[in-house]
């Protein structure tokens, strides 16, 4: 199956569930391609797990969730040693990290001592326990989810963890018409239960290698960098996006690229993933959130000024 096929019956499949948001689902899937991780930070109600529940079930992964609150300790998401007296020998009680999809509901309700388990395994697919590292699957997924307008109780992601997800991005409200197909997919049931998983996990594998085998010119490369250094010199920026943001940009671009069915990357590959690849990478100067500018606005402008040179 080739990538652009895995999107399409992907997609179709999610959108028995959540309607209206084909686009988001799409990104999702990218990252996914590119082996890079998610953040999404929207109201309570949107379906920000559901979605989650429905990919991962379509894409046929392991799933496990983990709801974050303060008391969880970092035991608690990537195991322990046990001691067995029958055996006398410690024995590993593996914890929720160890699966494909990882579902972090409302991440910043967790310690950072407990969010910073996770830097290793965002980073390096593998998971440190008692000096001893196991490896991760190589689809190891995780999807974060975090509320923007609760804050009481919450401990927000530093900028070495924000920095680990390759996308950040929001779900939103449906428009009037999808909310009414909502109402009626749901009038008898919930449209989940019936999901069915619809790739195999060797077309998996085939899509992520085409993603990786996608040509990308010393141009594209440039216009990558160009924005991103834009970010670092930016007057309303404090701090701009680091090497690990121009990355993900390039990984994410050839996903999208050979999810269109194309073997190169174009300009408008990266103009599309690019907000979302590098708005939570960037710092704001006070000033510039005294003057109410979002650095979504700035990430436009930044889009709009700097040529495409091919």
């Amino acid at each position: 199956m080739k990538s652009s096929e895995l999107c399409n019956t992907v997609v179709t499949n999610v959108a028995k569930v959540i309607k209206g948001n084909e686009d988001k689902i799409k990104l999702l899937i990218a990252a996914f391609l590119s082996s890079g991780h998610v953040l999404i930070e929207d109201v309570p109600g949107t379906g920000k797990t559901v979605i989650s529940r429905a990919i991962s079930k379509s894409i046929g992964l392991g799933f496990k969730r983990v709801q974050f609150t303060p008391d969880l300790l970092p035991g608690d998401l990537t195991g322990l040693y046990i001691f067995n007296r029958k055996n006398e020998e410690f024995l590993l009680k593996k914890g929720p990290v160890f699966t494909e999809f990882l579902l972090a509901d409302e991440i910043n309700r967790a310690t950072p001592r407990t969010q910073s388990a996770l830097l290793e395994a965002l980073a390096e697919r593998q998971i440190t326990i008692d000096g001893i590292t196991h490896q991760l699957s190589n689809d190891f997924f995780v999807m974060a989810t975090q509320n923007p307008v609760e804050f009481e109780g919450t401990f927000p992601l530093p900028e070495a963890q924000l920095d680990r997800f390759m996308i950040k991005t929001t779900i939103g409200y449906p428009d009037f018409e999808d909310e009414i197909k909502m109402l009626s997919a749901q009038d008898r049931g919930h449209p989940l239960d019936d999901i069915q998983t619809v790739v195999e996990q060797a077309e998996i594998v085939q899509c992520k290698k085409e993603v990786n085998e996608i040509n990308i010119s010393p141009d594209i490369l440039s216009y990558i960098t160009r924005i991103v250094d834009r970010t670092r010199k930016d007057k309303n920026i404090l701090l701009g996006s680091s090497p690990r943001g121009s990355i993900n940009l390039m990984k994410i671009s050839k996903a999208f690229a050979a999810m269109d069915n194309r073997s190169f990357v174009i300009p408008d590959d990266v103009k599309y993933s690019a907000k979302s690849v590098l708005v939570h990478r960037i710092i704001l100067k006070p000033e510039t959130k005294i003057r109410k500018i979002s650095p979504d606005e700035i990430m436009e402008n930044i889009l709009s000024e700097v040529e495409v040179i091919v």
